[in-house]
């Protein structure tokens, strides 16, 4: 009876460990569902999140596409392409351009009509005077007069922008010559000399004729012309490079050599040991130079901008050092050539910018040139 209690006890604790092994197997088949389970959720949002991704990446390598078209599309545009001619049987063409007194001046109307006489149209030179309300009313008589086009050496970068406007508004295309506008997209053409390289050229040329050193003066044109500044600019970029160089003085002669004549009387009153004069144009260079000979002082060293023929000469008998010959026979047809081009085409095949290189002129190449042309 005792050994079959024994045996009983012991089938008990078999059972027993049985049923927690079984239990405990059930548990880790359990956790190992669950981990499984979560794993295989874990990769379903991971590559629901790459699809997501690349859906992504591929909406915005659409809209990139589309923007490059886009751009495409207005860079191939013209910019004066819509352009529409208010009087496209008309002839006649304005010239308008400051006083012809000035040499320069003088030759952008001579090469100007010489060119438009020869492509067969009839030209009307008139002068602003360096007004910007006087070429305000030549503008507004060039479109009374049903003017086919306007080429213009405006009054004032930002004084003409407004009569600029004006004649394009009106269907009167304008063509600007040597001097720019602050405002782009509303004249056909701004054909500008290289002010800065040619200045920087007449300034190392200076600098060699005052042997590097001594105190100079200098005059620039108007403050409104965007060209004084340029050149006056390319001046003192170069010439500060030279340490025993000084300016001791700098004033505006607004382009006019009597108005030079005056300025520098008194700047060599107060500077009596002036050695130099670096002028923004020919004319300040001739006024600056008469006033040099009147004080005795026919030694100092001038330079000038534009190339016009008294400053030649100057420079063929020792009395000038240098000037930039801003070529109007090459800068004034090539503005004609590409109003008439426009006028027929509807494009000039050009940007509205361009630049036209100056020849430095010294006593090594003086005979070269000669009307503002190179002499073949």
């Amino acid at each position: 009876m005792k050994k079959l209690r024994i045996i009983s006890a012991l089938l008990l604790v078999v059972v027993m460990l049985l049923t927690v092994v079984g239990c405990k197997g059930k548990d880790e088949e359990s956790e190992k569902d669950s981990d499984k389970k979560v794993e295989e959720k874990t990769e379903a949002a991971e590559d629901a999140g790459k699809e997501e991704a690349e859906e992504t990446e591929e909406a915005k390598e659409e809209e990139t596409e589309k923007a490059e078209e886009e751009v495409e599309e207005v860079e191939e545009e013209p910019s004066d392409a819509a352009f529409e001619l208010a009087n496209p049987d008309s002839k006649l063409v304005y010239v308008i351009a400051a006083s012809r007194e000035n040499a320069y001046f003088d030759a952008i109307y001579n090469f100007s009509e010489k060119r438009l006489v020869e492509l067969g149209y009839e030209a009307k030179l008139v002068s602003h005077d360096d007004d910007a309300q006087k070429e305000s009313q030549l503008f507004d008589s060039a479109i009374s007069d049903k003017a086919l086009a306007i080429i213009c050496d405006n009054a004032g970068s930002d004084a003409s922008i407004e009569s600029v406007k004006k004649a394009t508004d009106a269907g009167v295309p304008v063509f600007l010559l040597d001097r720019e506008i602050n405002e782009n997209g509303i004249a056909i053409t701004q054909i500008t000399a290289n002010n800065y390289s040619g200045a920087s050229e007449v300034a190392m040329a200076f600098a060699e004729g005052m042997g590097e050193e001594g105190k100079y003066a200098e005059l620039v044109g108007k403050e409104s012309d965007t060209q004084s500044k340029i050149r006056s600019d390319a001046f003192a970029e170069v010439l500060s490079q030279y340490p025993d160089l000084e300016l001791v003085s700098q004033q505006s002669a607004n382009w006019d050599r009597n108005e030079a004549f005056a300025k520098v009387e008194s700047v060599l009153q107060e500077n009596p040991d002036i050695k130099g004069i670096i002028c923004g144009n020919d004319d300040m260079a001739l006024g600056a130079l008469a006033a040099a000979k009147a004080a005795g002082k026919e030694d100092i060293v001038i330079a000038g901008f534009d190339g016009i023929d008294e400053v030649l000469e100057g420079i063929r008998n020792g009395e000038i050092v240098a000037t930039a010959m801003d070529l109007v026979s090459t800068s004034a047809t090539m503005c004609v050539d590409q109003m008439d081009l426009f006028v027929k085409t509807g494009s000039t095949g050009q940007p509205e910018k361009q630049l036209v290189d100056c020849l430095l002129i010294t006593k090594d190449n003086v005979d070269n040139v000669k009307d503002f042309a190179i002499i073949e």
